[in-house]
């Protein structure tokens, strides 16, 4: 993991952050569409390279049981954060505790494979792009909550660098304590489930009616193509 690496991390969340502070006409079909298209990029990139890399070896049933684990184990994270993560982000009143929690756990928790030294580069830019493209609209969606609960400024401020700093400290954890990479596989296959439901949901709540219009139709194919694309890079 390099200083640039730690740098997409964080910059991807101030990103999102900066256009909900500063776009003021950008609507909310427009993060929309942003987020149909961060979802289909994280959906194709779970299925198309960090499944295949992690299923690579022995005890593969044993992986599918932590997938599934991270798949229940992101449904009870979302209790906690609203669903902030698919791009929910309607509270009433001041923003509660637990959902910053629960958003800061599963950030901490994605960022934890980036840390293993040994996996390849490939499996590793395909998992940093997927993360820093992902914060983006989450950082915008959580920007905007904390401005709609008519909290200051530069406690906005503080609490976005606190949400931002959560995925390179997984990140940091995983590389420098002890053993943590002897349980890499594990890890990544927990990853892997709690983006198949983050990104599955996106998916599904991205249709009208269960129809989808051609705009969010269009943001999710340029999506799936960009992480088909990368395959062959």
């Amino acid at each position: 993991m390099t200083i640039i690496d730690y740098i997409i991390l964080l910059s991807s969340v101030f990103v999102g952050s900066i256009i909900a502070f500063y776009i003021k006409n950008i609507s909310q079909n427009n993060t929309k569409l942003l987020i149909s298209f961060s979802g289909a990029y994280l959906f194709s990139i779970t299925v198309l390279h960090l499944i295949p890399e992690t299923f690579a070896g022995e005890h593969n049933h044993t992986i599918g049981l932590f997938i599934l684990i991270g798949f229940l184990l992101q449904i009870i994270l979302e209790q906690f954060s609203k669903g902030v993560e698919h791009g929910h982000g309607h509270i009433h009143g001041s923003v509660p505790l637990s959902m910053l929690i629960g958003l800061g756990v599963h950030s901490f928790i994605e960022g934890m494979p980036l840390g293993n030294p040994h996996h390849h580069s490939h499996m590793h830019s395909s998992l940093l792009s997927a993360i820093a493209l992902h914060k983006i609209p989450v950082g915008i969606v959580l920007t905007h909550m904390l401005i709609e609960s008519k909290m200051s400024k530069p406690k906005i401020i503080l609490l976005i660098s606190l949400f931002a700093i959560t995925t390179p400290l997984g990140t940091f954890f995983s590389e420098y304590i002890s053993n943590i990479s002897n349980y890499y596989r594990e890890i990544m296959a927990i990853v892997i489930g709690m983006f198949l439901h983050i990104s599955t949901t996106i998916l599904f709540e991205s249709s009208e009616g269960h129809h989808f219009n051609s705009r969010k139709a269009i943001a999710i194919i340029i999506g799936s193509s960009i992480a088909l694309i990368s395959t062959f890079l």
